[in-house]
């Protein structure tokens, strides 16, 4: 796929995506209706399109907020800015992103934004002190790519509706069981309703979620086979995947609404449903299969671990 495809395509998503988030908002309202009453599916809908659109202006910020990003000047990271600006311009984007950081030992790293003039790209400290400077360079290579094929658009934009269908959701289920209703009989036709009414209020934000999954992990392939044509060292990469791979540390303060921005799963060691499940809902592929093939791409093996790599 080219890359003019991968962004026309992107724009479709986007708009498929804008459609799908007002389905859901319908379903919930519908839900809330059939459950309770007008009133409360008038308050909670309105509630839920008002914050979309406050969130989707306000995107950089709300993602800072729930990541912890915060902005650091050329001066604190002079080696990041760099590395930062040689892959914007290797990859001919219109302007440089932002720099930022997370204070987080584990290292990880993501790109948010609406658009390659209005975006920034983040990096932990952790990352920062974990990798060389090749390492480094592959992962920011991959997250201008992000930038470059339009994703951080609809991968921001899927964080917000995530996180906008949860929020409405809940406020539904709670004005069901805390705020009494209309819908007290003991009828068939009332139970009906409330059934559906439940069933929809459940299953939204689990829809929501599988939007997130669906369109994610295409695009940390496509990323990565981006990144290493920008960098022009696909090994790079590759030996930045495999010690993300080998690091069993995880973003402390974590939002599953913007698991999807990261280049590596922040969840990937979580127990429960998500492990009993063999990583069914992962946001990103396995970084075994991720490195497989930029070994490809590139026409090289990784060496064994421990072993002297060859200069790039």
């Amino acid at each position: 796929m080219t890359l003019r495809e991968q962004i026309r395509r992107n724009y479709l998503m986007t708009t498929v995506l804008l459609v799908f988030f007002g389905a859901l908002v319908g379903i919930v309202g519908v839900s809330l209706w059939a459950a309770y009453g007008t009133g409360a599916a008038v308050a909670v809908g309105v509630i839920g399109v008002v914050w979309a659109i406050f969130s989707w202006f306000l995107s950089k910020s709300v993602v800072s907020a729930t990541t912890g990003a915060r902005p650091v000047t050329k001066q604190e990271q002079p080696d990041l800015y760099r590395i930062v600006e040689n892959m914007s311009i290797a990859a001919g984007l219109p302007a440089t992103p932002e720099v930022r950081i997370v204070d987080d030992p584990a290292p990880n790293a993501f790109a948010a934004g609406r658009g390659p003039k209005s975006c920034y790209v983040c990096a932990t400290t952790g990352l920062l002190e974990t990798m060389d400077h090749r390492e480094i360079e592959g992962v920011i290579s991959h997250e201008i790519a992000h930038v470059q094929h339009r994703d951080v658009r609809l991968m921001t934009l899927v964080a917000v509706m995530v996180g906008v269908i949860a929020l409405i959701s809940d406020l539904a289920l709670r004005f069901l069981f805390f705020g009494g209703g209309r819908r007290r009989s003991s009828s068939p036709a009332d139970l009906i309703l409330l059934g559906i009414g439940l069933a929809g209020l459940i299953l939204a934000p689990i829809a929501a979620v599988g939007i997130q999954l669906a369109i994610s992990r295409r695009r940390e392939y496509l990323a990565d086979a981006g990144g290493a044509e920008i960098s022009g060292d696909p090994e790079g990469m590759a030996l930045a995947l495999r010690k993300l791979m080998d690091d069993p540390r995880e973003i402390r303060h974590m939002n599953r609404s913007t698991a999807h921005l990261y280049i590596e799963g922040p969840l990937r060691n979580a127990s429960g449903p998500r492990s009993l499940l063999g990583g069914l809902f992962d946001t990103h592929p396995p970084l075994e299969d991720r490195i497989a093939r930029l070994e490809q791409i590139g026409g090289f093996k990784l060496p064994p671990e421990g072993a002297p790599v060859p200069a790039a």
